[in-house]
């Protein structure tokens, strides 16, 4: 008898193949090729969801968000230099601020368009909306939590915010070839960052081969340092619970990344991309139109508008600035979906020189997104009356 669709062997499977036939249709199709392997592996379990083939809600993508996706970042970070980073940091904050005030802005404009179908309560949604996209999900329920937002105005925000980060994790792996042609044109930005050729060049081109064979000693040390820092990152969280876990694990990884004998390990960065590639995989998966119904067109077309308000902001300004285009998608998702999307974009795009940049705006995001959260829901509150 065939198994269940909600298998998590069989779910495993499907992301595995999406993301094997996107990496396919990236080296074989131009017009793939174009968009990139993640933001095809995110449509295809996209439309594999939607149509019913694998299921919108399952543990293996909770699994996937969470350990999964950040042994992906342990294994890229090991192979960071802090000198390839260097240039992007001013320019990747700029960009940032850029992105959270547009966060705002379209809360707050989004909300008097749509504050009367919603009710009395979308002054809360507003604050919740403009929160987690400056720092993500986790933003989302903590501002969620101190408004007191409704249980069903809090499921149904959840519920849309996730099917529109998905949508804008592909926006954000797209719109640079726009900006891209600019600067074949001749239009150079004037903060694009440069990557050092014996560092970031290299580990762009190590996240589809590293070159040599991966032998069985690499593979178990990468094992064993990626679920030794986890671990230690847990430890050190849960007597300073204050640091944010992240913190702990990318201070561990990127001073082990500077010893030769750690960057002599083979196949860490391939591994951790494909992680991150399931990861983004699992977004598309989670993105099941049908909730849309469910969720109230109201609320879902509330954090549509408030990420295009967000979009047209920071790209239209770093358009005008010229900003490079690939490092305003990174400051983008870095707020929207927070320090592991940013990181997989950066891998993704592969611009491994704005990975720690991403992350560290990303981090950013999570501590002051809750402040302009509760602030913009507040001054709503007063707006309307």
């Amino acid at each position: 008898m065939a198994p269940p669709v909600t298998s998590s062997v069989l779910i495993f499977f499907a992301l595995a193949a999406v993301v094997l036939t996107s990496l396919w249709l990236e080296a074989h199709t131009r017009a793939f090729r174009k968009i990139g392997a993640a933001a095809t592996a995110i449509l295809l379990a996209l439309m594999l969801s939607n149509l019913g083939l694998i299921p919108g809600k399952s543990p293996v993508y909770d699994f996937l968000l969470g350990q999964a996706v950040i042994a992906g970042i342990i294994l890229i970070l090991l192979n960071v230099s802090l000198d390839s980073v260097r240039q992007a940091g001013a320019p990747m904050l700029m960009a940032f601020a850029i992105g959270s005030v547009g966060s705002a802005v379209g809360a707050v404009i989004m909300v008097n368009v749509l504050h009367i179908p919603i009710g009395p309560d979308a002054w809360k949604l507003a604050g919740q909306f403009t929160a987690t996209y400056i720092g993500g999900g986790m933003n989302f329920a903590a501002v969620g939590q101190q408004l007191d937002t409704r249980a069903d105005l809090f499921t149904a925000g959840i519920a849309a915010d996730v099917i529109i980060t998905a949508i804008w994790l592909i926006a954000c792996l797209v719109v640079p070839e726009l900006f891209a042609r600019r600067e074949q044109a001749g239009a150079t930005p004037v903060a694009s960052p440069v990557p050092d050729a014996s560092s970031a060049g290299g580990l762009a081109a190590q996240l589809e081969s590293s070159g040599v064979p991966l032998r069985l000693t690499d593979f178990a040390g990468l094992t064993s340092i990626t679920l030794g820092i986890m671990w230690i990152a847990e430890v050190l969280t849960s007597y300073a619970p204050a640091v944010p876990r992240i913190i702990w694990l990318t201070t561990i990884v990127l001073v082990l990344a500077q010893l030769p004998v750690i960057r002599k390990l083979s196949g860490s960065v391939v591994i951790g991309n494909f992680l991150l590639l399931l990861f983004l995989a699992s977004n598309g998966a989670k993105s099941v139109v049908a909730n849309i119904v469910v969720v109230g067109p109201s609320i879902f077309w509330f954090a549509a508008g408030t990420v295009a308000i967000h979009g047209i902001i920071i790209f239209g300004i770093g358009w005008m600035l010229r900003l490079n285009g690939e490092l305003l998608a990174v400051a983008s998702q870095a707020g929207v979906g927070g320090a592991a999307s940013a990181m997989a974009l950066a891998s993704a795009r592969k611009r491994p020189e704005l990975i720690l940049p991403g992350v560290a705006v990303g981090m950013l995001g999570n501590a002051v997104g809750n402040y302009a959260g509760i602030a913009v829901a507040f001054a709503v509150r007063g707006m309307l009356g």
